[in-house]
């Protein structure tokens, strides 16, 4: 057993990070690992460029963060990131689209001095 595996008396087990992905980012992972981290062979794999492959990649490394620090995903920020990815809309309509969304999330929340 490692020294991580001990949990104290009373405290419950959670599941590893990397349970928390969805299919295709667990597969993004396991096709790097077998690249032996090699990007330029993972943009291989997936017949993509290699700027579209780092920014899978990057996309991965925050998803992984959020999820170690206990943040929610934000949907609208997901589907707008795999629109891009898939080409149905293009990088600057998203930010356009992004942009938006966040000044109407800003403008939902009441002032300090209202609350």
């Amino acid at each position: 057993m490692r020294p991580s595996d001990a949990l104290p008396e009373g405290e419950v087990s959670k599941p590893h990070p990397l349970l928390s992905l969805a299919e295709q980012e667990l597969d993004l992972v396991l096709q790097l690992v077998l690249a032996s981290g090699s990007l330029k062979d993972l943009a291989q794999a997936y017949g993509v460029s290699y700027p579209t492959i780092r920014l899978r990649v990057d996309r991965l490394i925050a998803r992984v963060r959020q999820i170690v620090a206990g943040a929610q995903p934000d949907p609208m920020m997901q589907l707008l990131a795999d629109l891009v990815e898939k080409g149905e809309i293009t990088v600057t309509a998203a930010r356009s689209v992004r942009d938006l969304y966040r000044q109407s999330k800003v403008k939902q929340w009441p002032a300090k001095e209202e609350i």
